[in-house]
């Protein structure tokens, strides 16, 4: 069998390894569009749908494992069969490391032209770089606040709600506990808390997500989580709340922090009832953490102009307003038109887009690097906070402590530091 045809094989193979049939990836003049996210059967048909009135589009649903196989395999080849592909921040380091992306900075600017796209997702899509667009930002999701009317009164005198500050949310988790007798803030301690500290909090004080860990900045911010905040939580924070839109529902707490998924339920039962905002800025800036889902082109796409216009389509606020009401992931551009959507969504999406565009966001990327011993990292951090805040142990002697196990996680993973904090050679480091 000739090389070429080996070759042939090969993709084929991997066309089967991505879908489980043979002849799934675009024929004849269609665009393949490879993506890991809606690779749901329900999900798949509705970005088809949306596609469709595109033009031809094959979308392949696919893993992320399979997809960085095929993109490897074509670069060795230099014959392509994708044209698109749509994937997590995460999966791109890889990517970058095999060279494999165009550099997608004028068609970036061609976006923006029309269309502001959101100056903290830009700078994650140049992985480290100065002046190499890898990706252009798609869609997000993430974490954010809630607020039932009711306690909107108790907001500290000349509070911006949109622009908050985690001293602030004390002031009025405090103001709430002394007019109504009972702690008003709910935090999913139970549910996901770890990526509250991971990207929010430790950002907001530390300027990073690691390498700050055991700094001076971070016992003032566990200080202030103590001592601050914490005395205004709702105790069932730490015995029962998974998914916070249930005790915001029940009015057992007037303000929550969590997943858009898990707070939309209240939002969409009673939206006359709620406000969404932004969370919270500290001294380093207004952490919060983004799913950030990006579009790339490789250098062996068979039509790469193609698929520039395809990134056009996909990064138009229609299509991005389509993909928020069916799909339920948020903007990266301005100027979506949440008009009709579904109230409880548009409620969100306002949120959504006000924490992305502030001008002190500070964007904490979910942990890079630590394949499947990333479920250790949360670990940590909770450990840390239970042992500070909930059994009252010595701040630094639990940070270096804890600190250890991260720097050992980090040092067997060879995990690069990753967003905020500064990239690295080798593996991240503590200071």
């Amino acid at each position: 069998m000739s090389r070429k045809n080996l070759r042939a094989v090969f993709v084929l193979l991997i066309g089967v390894m991505l879908t489980g049939s043979f002849g799934v990836l675009a024929q004849d003049d269609d665009l393949a569009f490879m993506s890991t996210q809606f690779n749901i059967v329900e999900e798949s048909e509705k970005a088809r749908a949306i596609l469709a009135d595109f033009g031809e589009v094959e979308f392949i649903p696919s893993e992320e494992g399979p997809m960085i196989d095929l993109l490897s395999a074509e670069s060795e080849t230099g014959s392509g069969t994708v044209d698109l592909i749509g994937a997590l921040h995460g999966t791109y380091p890889v990517l970058v490391n095999q060279d494999v992306l165009f550099d997608l900075t004028d068609l970036l600017a061609e976006i923006e032209a029309e269309n502001d796209v959101a100056d903290s997702f830009v700078a994650l899509g140049k992985m480290g770089t100065a002046d190499y667009q890898y990706y252009i930002p798609w869609m997000q999701a993430t974490y954010i606040m809630a607020a039932h009317q009711d306690a909107l009164q108790y907001l500290p005198e000349g509070a911006d709600i949109n622009a908050l500050t985690w001293e602030q949310l004390a002031q009025w988790a405090q103001a709430m506990f002394e007019e109504t007798g009972e702690p008003q803030l709910g935090f999913p301690v139970v549910g996901l808390f770890h990526r509250f500290l991971q990207g929010y909090i430790y950002p907001s004080y530390t300027g990073g997500m690691v390498t700050g860990f055991k700094s001076p900045e971070a016992v003032a911010m566990w200080e202030f989580v103590r001592d601050d905040l914490w005395p205004y939580v709702h105790p069932q924070s730490v015995t029962a709340y998974e998914f916070m839109q249930e005790p915001l529902l029940a009015g057992e707490v007037l303000v929550a922090f969590d997943h858009t998924a898990r707070l939309i339920n209240a939002f969409s039962e009673r939206p006359e009832e709620f406000v969404a905002f932004p969370a919270p800025a500290g001294p380093a800036g207004r952490g919060f953490m983004p799913v950030v889902a990006g579009l790339a082109v490789p250098f062996t796409a068979p039509d790469p102009d193609g698929a520039e216009d395809l990134i056009r389509y996909l990064l138009s606020p229609e299509v991005q307003g389509r993909v928020l009401q069916e799909l339920a992931f948020f903007p990266v551009v301005g100027g979506v038109d949440t008009s009709n959507l579904p109230a409880g969504v548009a409620l969100e999406a306002g949120a959504v887009e006000a924490q992305a565009n502030s001008p002190d966001a500070l964007p904490a990327l979910l942990p890079v690097g630590l394949g499947e011993r990333g479920g250790e990292i949360n670990e940590i951090y909770r450990n840390a906070f239970t042992r500070i805040v909930l059994n009252g142990e010595d701040i630094q002697t639990v940070i270096d402590e804890e600190g250890a196990s991260l720097q050992a996680l980090l040092d067997d993973t060879g995990a690069a530091c990753w967003p905020p904090d500064e990239p690295s050679e080798g593996a991240c480091q503590l200071q």
